[in-house]
């Protein structure tokens, strides 16, 4: 068996952690201890957030989407194959190391999505961009974290506590949209959604995206339109 192999290593701004990049063969994982966050064969879920949220503003001529966390691209590439030339997608990364480790090491994992004239990449915390940016979003997509339960970053966890929503409803337009994923399910979370003023469904999806896989939840709400 192809042993795996460290390929760097980047401090969670904000925390005391730090994410590990592995590479075996052409496989990539990145790491936070022994909790592997992501793997470059499973990324059906992620795409997914990308597909049912797009679905949700299919109407939308010129849709400018928010996404918080590069990750591995799965949910930018995803977007990226769905919508029409004149989207526009902003994507909020929080640490630099990621974004150099999807222009370097695993380049051929992203193609040529990072370089397509609709994407934009910020090296910035995706809470920041949503606080400064009322009604500018058709549908905003957060893969931060674990979830609404924080697990890299503890401030992370500011994006989907009352106060976060608010500022998240606030920063899309009319009949936008709110997707987020999560590795499991949080009842909490979709009782703070439906107070926010969000219509909320809440979809169960494999990992792998063809039925295989461990679960995950995307919850997609809507802000009714005005």
């Amino acid at each position: 068996m192809i042993p795996w192999v460290k390929i760097d290593i980047a401090k969670i701004p904000g925390a005391d952690g730090e994410l590990r990049l592995m590479r075996r063969g052409d496989e990539f994982s990145i790491k936070l201890g022994q909790n592997e966050l992501m793997n470059s064969r499973l990324s059906g879920s992620e795409a997914a957030l990308a597909t049912l949220a797009c679905k949700k503003i299919a109407a939308v001529k010129a849709p400018h989407l928010l996404i918080g966390g590069l990750g591995m691209g799965f949910t930018l590439r995803a977007a990226l194959a769905v919508l029409g030339s004149k989207a526009k997608i902003t994507v909020a990364e929080l640490m630099p190391a990621v974004v150099a480790w999807a222009r370097g090491p695993m380049k051929e994992i992203f193609a040529d999505s990072l370089s397509d004239a609709r994407t934009s990449i910020r090296e910035v915390d995706v809470a920041e961009v949503i606080k400064s940016c009322p009604s500018t979003f058709d549908a905003i997509l957060l893969d931060v974290d674990n979830g609404p339960e924080g697990l890299t970053r503890k401030a992370n966890d500011g994006l989907y506590d009352p106060s976060g929503l608010k500022a998240a409803r606030a920063a899309l337009r009319p009949g936008g949209v709110l997707a987020v994923w999560s590795s499991g399910p949080n009842p909490a979370f979709s009782k703070r959604l439906n107070e926010a003023g969000f219509g909320v469904n809440e979809v169960r999806v494999r990992a792998t995206g063809k039925g295989g896989g461990a679960h995950h939840i995307i919850w997609i709400a809507a802000r009714a339109s005005e």
